[in-house]
């Protein structure tokens, strides 16, 4: 109620102690497309569905490499992403210049958690409406790093965001037991049947299988494995593995079926949000 007395400043808080304009951000996310983030013990990869926003135009590429141990997958507004991966590039290639290794992975996501963090309390700012997931591979391992407009970040097991990534959270969940030694072509093809619940399922069925046309980005990066994005010949290869291997996730449900059935007004009796279970914070 009378949220647009609240809404024009992000250091407003409107009388529910809410800030709208990171939630305008928040919003943003859920309407770019699903991208997916998994790691074995050895890799992490990143999964991202490209579509395009109308028939006569090309669809942007979801994945952006930044280091040779690192790399983004971005669902939102692609605009805040370039600027976003400039910032990181950059601090990547001083950090190289000043010590002579790669940037520690959880050092970088703080850094950036608190640039990120500034355009939520200045009022000559906005946030950035974009949401990362970041796979990076560093002394401690393969990342799998999630970074939100409200400068919240996770380090995960597996996540998935974007629209519709509430079908690939749910396989993800169910699958995730079998991540820590799954050899690593399994891990891609685990990846790319969570992204493919995403879709819609009349979609789904009319173009199950066809790398060029579903336009998957599959990148990866891990242990003697420099970030790198596969080619279409090396995507469709995988998709047909993948196809081969059995269904993807349950078809996707709407936005608004999705709304419905977490009203806090219900009783609370299903399981619990995979979302949560998936997006663990490591110790």
């Amino acid at each position: 109620m009378f949220r647009n007395q609240y809404d024009s400043d992000v250091t407003v808080w409107s009388p529910q102690g809410r800030l709208h304009q990171v939630e305008y951000a928040m919003e943003a996310v859920k309407l770019g497309t699903a991208t997916v983030g998994l790691k074995n013990q050895d890799i992490a990869v990143l999964v991202a569905l490209s579509k395009p926003s109308s028939e006569l135009s090309a669809s942007q590429r979801k994945i952006i490499p930044i280091d040779d141990h690192l790399g983004i997958s971005i669902a939102g507004i692609t605009a805040d992403a370039r600027v976003i991966s400039r910032y990181l590039r950059s601090e990547c290639l001083s950090y190289k210049h000043s010590y002579g290794s790669a940037y520690p992975v959880s050092r970088l996501i703080t850094n950036l958690g608190n640039k990120m963090q500034t355009t939520t309390q200045r009022y000559d700012r906005r946030p950035y409406g974009v949401g990362l997931l970041v796979g990076g591979y560093d002394e401690k391992g393969p990342h799998i790093y999630q970074v939100t407009p409200s400068a919240t970040f996770y380090n995960c097991k597996a996540n998935s965001i974007g629209s519709r990534s509430q079908s690939a959270r749910t396989y993800l969940e169910r699958n995730l037991d079998k991540f820590l030694n799954c050899p690593n072509d399994e891990m891609i093809c685990h990846g790319i049947q969570a992204i493919l619940g995403s879709l819609p399922t009349d979609e789904f069925q009319s173009k199950n299988g066809v790398a060029s046309q579903l336009n998957i980005t599959i990148a990866i990066v891990g242990k003697d494995q420099p970030f790198k994005i596969l080619n279409e010949i090396e995507t469709e290869k995988y998709v047909a593995m993948a196809k081969e291997k059995g269904a993807p996730a349950e078809p996707s449900r709407s936005d608004d079926e999705e709304a419905s059935t977490s009203r806090p007004d219900q009783p609370d009796s299903g399981p619990r949000d995979p979302e949560v279970a998936v997006a663990t914070e490591e110790l």
